[in-house]
């Protein structure tokens, strides 16, 4: 190998590399609160998986149900629904795709009572193919759906939560 040959690879490299490093890429850091603790309401797996996500940011203190009056914010639950449609039907009047709904409803306030986040809702939907022999087993992906939704409403609920700029 001469050594224009080289030197032509070794600024390619360095070219590439400075390329990458200016692109902004950057991993996924905590999300920033402007609160320091916050209580949340409720008691449906959505709730659990707030809370769990909010203690693993660790950037804020989820307060205990017994201590909601000394945080700084309060989430509320205000509803969670679930629903199904029928999308499909064969010739003979058979569900062939149905679309699965899963609804929240919730705010975010001061302990004095301002809403920081006004009474909104996230809803998240899903199709699925439905076989009648395979019952069973597609009620098995419906559970997998309703929870892949729930976390993807947990993510977007996070996202609003650091949103907040100032209480």
């Amino acid at each position: 190998m001469n050594s224009s040959s080289f030197l032509a690879r070794r600024t390619l490299l360095v070219a590439g590399a400075l390329t990458l490093a200016g692109c902004g890429f950057e991993l996924r850091k905590a999300p920033v609160f402007a609160f320091k603790s916050i209580a949340v309401n409720g008691g449906t797996v959505v709730v659990n998986l707030l809370r769990r996500n909010l203690q693993a940011a660790g950037t804020v203190i989820v307060m205990p149900a017994n201590e909601v009056q000394t945080a700084e914010v309060v989430f509320d639950m205000l509803g969670e629904d679930r629903g199904q449609r029928v999308v499909s039907t064969n010739s003979a009047g058979q569900v062939r795709e149905l679309e699965l709904q899963l609804t929240v409803r919730f705010r975010l306030r001061t302990q004095a009572g301002k809403e920081l986040i006004s009474a909104g809702e996230i809803q998240q939907r899903r199709d699925i193919t439905y076989n009648e022999t395979n019952a069973l087993a597609k009620e098995g992906e419906q559970q997998l759906l309703y929870r892949d939704m729930q976390g993807d409403i947990v993510q977007q609920v996070m996202r609003q939560l650091a949103a907040v700029k100032a209480l």
